[in-house]
Parts: structure tokens; sequence; C-alpha cells
């Protein structure tokens, strides 16, 4: 039996992705070529892996155990590569980095290229995810560094300040409210609010106040980028919470008014870097850590 580490790698993206099409995406690898890779997978098993149907795939009972060691040869395989990387004298090898949209969106471009130009030997595999997937992925060592908008460290994980991010509110011009130098919540949520995807940090932010408050949140609908968001605020449909650097990258022009949210919470909100917790990390974990959490740069 003959399995190697690359097909095991491509029917994780299958697992994960839900459609071989959308792996081969991922993959850079043509549909065709993948979904040989797998039959061949298959036919060295002896057992097959996954119901195909024309919307996507499932896997089947053998597929799930199968998804749960391939992930973990996976990443056996990775550790061990990055460790004999890090003990070569190189900064070198593949550092693993989640994080939430606002520090995709509002930081992370200036600082991934200065590291890139620091350190060239080096590959970001960097993964969007919200807040609390992003701790868990700490957490379960699924990733070297991870950035949110969490403000509890659970014990296992160091967190350090990465940047402010404070909350604005968005809304058209013609607003009634587009006047105002500052914003209470309270005085926000009498109005339609165009809201983001329901479990992120910011989502469980807003409906925690809201119930604290006693008051209702009349959503009149939800989407799942911040793009999208001001989008529908620019349409008309509402108005909007989002961080400060969701606003200055999809909010910026004349067919937007941003106004602070006076609320400490709103004013007040921070990323944080987060690591797993160990007694020597990588060489390059290392410095992805020292380039985002240092004010410079």
């Amino acid at each position: 039996m003959r399995i190697d580490p690359y097909s095991l790698e491509l029917f994780i993206s299958v697992v994960e992705e839900g459609s071989i099409a959308r792996a081969a995406s991922r993959s850079h690898i043509a549909p065709s070529a993948l979904s040989r890779r797998i039959a061949d997978l298959e036919a060295a098993i002896g057992v097959a892996l996954l119901i195909r149907s024309p919307s996507g795939v499932q896997l089947t009972e053998a597929g799930q155990h199968a998804y749960a060691s391939a992930r973990s040869i996976h990443g056996q395989l990775e550790s061990m590569a990055r460790e004999v990387q890090s003990l070569s004298g190189q900064i070198a090898g593949v550092v693993r980095l989640h994080a939430n949209a606002s520090a995709i969106v509002g930081f992370l471009p200036e600082r991934l290229t200065l590291f890139k130009a620091r350190y060239p030997l080096v590959r970001i595999a960097l993964t969007e995810q919200i807040s609390d997937e992003v701790m868990r992925a700490c957490l379960d060592d699924r990733a070297d560094v991870g950035i949110s908008a969490s403000t509890k460290t659970p014990a296992g994980l160091d967190s350090w300040r990465f940047a402010d991010d404070p909350l604005m509110v968005v809304m058209p011009p013609a607003h009634e409210l587009a006047q105002a130098e500052g914003l209470s919540f309270a005085e926000v949520v009498r109005f339609p609010l165009v809201a983001l995807q329901a479990g992120g940090s910011l989502d469980q932010t807003m409906k925690e106040h809201a119930e604290a408050a006693r008051v209702p949140l009349e959503v009149s609908v939800t989407v799942n980028s911040f793009d999208a968001q001001c989008r529908m605020v620019e349409a008309g449909l509402g108005i909007g919470i989002v961080p400060t650097s969701a606003a200055s990258a999809f909010a910026g022009s004349r067919n937007f008014v941003r106004v602070p949210l006076r609320e400490s919470w709103g004013s007040g909100r921070r990323l944080y870097v987060h690591a797993p917790r160990k007694s020597t990390r990588l060489k390059a974990v290392q410095a992805l850590i020292d380039i985002l959490v240092d004010d410079k740069g």
C-alpha cells in the first residue's frame, strides 16, 4: 500500500470544501487530476471514502475515520518539517496564521509585507475565521498564531496587544443620524440594522448589549462580509456597526458617513495576537509574533 502525503492533503481539502471543484481551486490543481488522486487513494486503502453527488461530496463511515487520521498525519508531517527547518539555523518553513476579518482587512497586508521582506523563506498559510474559531484553532494547535477580538485569554495561550480597532456607525449621508459627532448604542438601535454574520465577536457583542439594555435589534438583512455590509448600507437597507478598519476599507467614499460609537466596548475595541503557550517556539513563528506585536513594525 502506497499513500503519499499530497493525496492526503488533497483529501483533507475535499472534505473541508465539500466539493472536488472547490478543493481543486483551493489546491491549484485541475478537478480531473484531483479526482484521480482521490480515486487512487480509495484504491490504495481498498474502500470508498466519499459519496459523490452533483451537489458535492460526503464522507462515508470509513471516510470519517480516514479524515481524522489524515488530519493527524498531515499535522505531524508539517510539524516535523518545520522543526527540522528551524534546527537548520535558517528562519524558514510554514507558519499557520488564523485571523478574523477586521485584522485581515485593516492591518495584516502591511505587516505581512514587512514580514516577507525580512523573512523571504517563510510561507504564511493564512486562514480567515471568526474570533472564537481563531482561539479554538490556537488551543487545538491547528494554528501557530491567531489574531482575534477576544478579550479573554484561555489557559494554554499567550496573548499580546495587536491593534486598536474601535467601532464606527456607517450610514448614508441623508440618514437622520448623519450629523451626529458620536452615537450611543441606544440611539443606533432605534433604526434598522445591516448585521454581520451570526456567531462572530461583533455579532455576539451587539446581542449581549442589546439584551442588557432590554432593547430589540431590528435587523433588516444579515451578510457575511464587511464589504457586503457596507454595500447594503450604501443601498439604504439600514445602518451598520463596523470596525474602523472595515469602515476605512469599504465605507470611505462620499456615499457614507462614519460616526464613532460612543460606548466603552466600542471605542475600546482591540485586536490581540494569540499563540499556543510553549517553552520554545519555532523561529519562524516567533519572528511573526515579533513583527505583529511591534508597533513600529
